[in-house]
């Protein structure tokens, strides 16, 4: 199973480096990914962002990353929107909307449950 991760290009690679959370989450079946325990097969096979802000390429983005995959022979299955789009995205509601309408397999909101409650606090 090929699974894609949809991230935030806003946050991409600047506040979350090299999106290692999604990556733990992954490899350890934490959050969203728990649903991949029983399944060694798994896989991803990319992470990419949405476009940015307002939420205007998302669907675009989906395209791009097919055309890039295809030649190689390489499919998505399903598709997980990173947590930094499901828990900090002004423009969420939108961005799912799209990204669900035209995705053409199942659409998971959330990857890894790392995302601080409280940052002040211990």
């Amino acid at each position: 199973m090929n699974i894609a991760i949809m991230a935030c290009k806003n946050i991409n690679d600047v506040t979350c480096i090299g999106c290692q959370r999604c990556m733990t989450g992954f490899h350890r079946k934490d959050g969203e990914f728990q649903r991949y325990k029983s399944d060694p097969n798994c896989r991803i096979v990319a992470i990419f962002d949405c476009g940015g802000c307002p939420a205007t390429a998302p669907v675009i983005r989906m395209k791009q990353l097919k055309d890039w995959i295809t030649p190689m022979g390489e499919t998505i299955d399903l598709l997980h929107i990173g947590t930094c789009v499901t828990k900090f995205c002004t423009y969420k509601e939108t961005l799912l909307a799209m990204v669900k309408s035209k995705a053409g397999t199942e659409v998971i909101e959330g990857t890894h449950p790392y995302a601080p409650e409280n940052i002040f606090s211990e």
